[in-house]
């Protein structure tokens, strides 16, 4: 390889594939002598599936996540499984994959390991979770102008970005109420951005550290939305932090519990129409939880930091540091204020979760003041 380190072909190879899956074109995947063009379903264009329709032959297919599948009617499903397309029909697909009242119409046939590599690819792509797959012969596609990857690349993709975590820039940035903090900038760890870790004040690096893992949330931290509690977890952590001699907030890009801000809205609008977060969440074809830790371990590990008090009511998240290797000595409730709002979203996290939250602690905090 002429250019870049090397080893580095099949991640730039990955890269190139998020990039054009998420622009609505077909990538092709390879799986040893197996060969298939995906697409996103939500972004199939009418034109571009007329012509993937000629070359399936019949033997394109649609695949889902196990949570769309459960919607659809096929309870207790735990893999990933695919509808047959006998004709690549858009209105099916949508129905299939994205409409709200849509029933099973057809068997389900088990996913193989190149849907399976699609849909991680879609996952990827922050886009939703559901792949047109056209199984391909060489000769079919000679030619054409397609970025193409290994199936093994995109699916080791996310613990090598993990594994390459690189500081690129620090420099101290005072804030409110905490005016010795320093910003540290980190390139990777979920696809091709950036993650952030917020030292407050001088914690003691020998001792166990006080951290928090804070996935960003735009709407509650930058807009001080109602429908949940980050935004005063995030304040109220780094105002702890100042008066109790420092601790480090790591602020990583996984908007709406790792499905990106577009498919957050969608699910905020399902929740306005009655259904809770993770119910929303499921008819998009999103389990609980999509995000991933052991990048937050990487960047601790990077700062000097061997134990920690894990400020957090997400039990995932504290197991998720121990399984990277770091020694939790303790951990801590972070408390965010119940509202008329939030309340119901503070309950489905315990309940549906198991979140640590004292709801009669929550409500005793909200209650007004003699």
């Amino acid at each position: 390889m002429l250019f870049g380190r090397p080893g580095e072909a099949l991640r730039v190879e990955v890269e190139r594939a998020i990039s054009e899956f998420r622009a609505g074109r077909p990538v092709l995947l390879r799986d040893r002598g197996e060969l298939g063009l995906v697409l996103s379903a939500e972004l199939a264009d009418g034109e571009l599936v007329q012509r993937l329709d000629r070359l399936a032959g019949g033997s394109g297919h649609l695949v889902l996540t196990p949570a769309r599948l459960r919607r659809l009617g096929a309870k207790g499903r735990s893999e990933p499984g695919v509808f047959a397309l006998p004709a690549l029909d858009l209105d099916r697909v949508a129905c299939l994959a994205f409409r709200l009242d849509s029933r099973m119409d057809a068997p389900i046939a088990p996913a193989s390991a190149l849907d399976s590599a699609a849909l991680e690819l879609a996952r990827l792509s922050l886009v939703l979770p559901a792949a047109l797959v056209v199984p391909v012969s060489a000769e079919a596609v000679a030619g054409e102008t397609l970025v193409a990857a290994e199936i093994a690349a995109v699916n080791a993709y996310r613990a090598e970005q993990a594994a390459s975590l690189t500081i690129v820039g620090r420099a101290p940035v005072p804030l409110e109420g905490a005016p010795e903090t320093e910003f540290v900038v980190f390139r990777g760890g979920e696809g091709l951005r950036d993650q952030v870790a917020i030292i407050v004040g001088k914690p003691d690096l020998a001792a166990p550290v006080p951290v928090r893992l804070h996935s960003a949330c735009l709407t509650g931290d930058l807009f001080g939305s109602l429908k949940c509690d980050c935004g005063d977890q995030l304040r109220e952590t780094v105002q702890w932090m100042a008066e109790n001699e420092g601790g480090i907030l790591l602020y990583l890009d996984q908007e709406g519990r790792g499905n990106g801000i577009s498919n957050k809205m969608r699910a905020y609008k399902l929740q306005s129409q009655g259904w809770d977060t993770y119910e929303a969440d499921e008819v998009l074809g999103f389990d609980l939880d999509q995000r991933h830790f052991d990048f937050a371990a990487t960047m601790l590990k990077q700062l000097g930091v061997s134990r920690v008090i894990a400020l957090t009511n997400n039990p995932q998240k504290i197991g998720a540091i121990a399984a990277a290797g770091l020694e939790v000595a303790a951990s801590q409730r972070v408390l965010g204020r119940p509202n008329a709002h939030n309340v119901r979203y503070l309950a489905s996290k315990r309940d549906r979760a198991g979140h640590l939250i004292d709801m009669d602690a929550l409500m005793a905090r909200a209650a007004p003041k003699d």
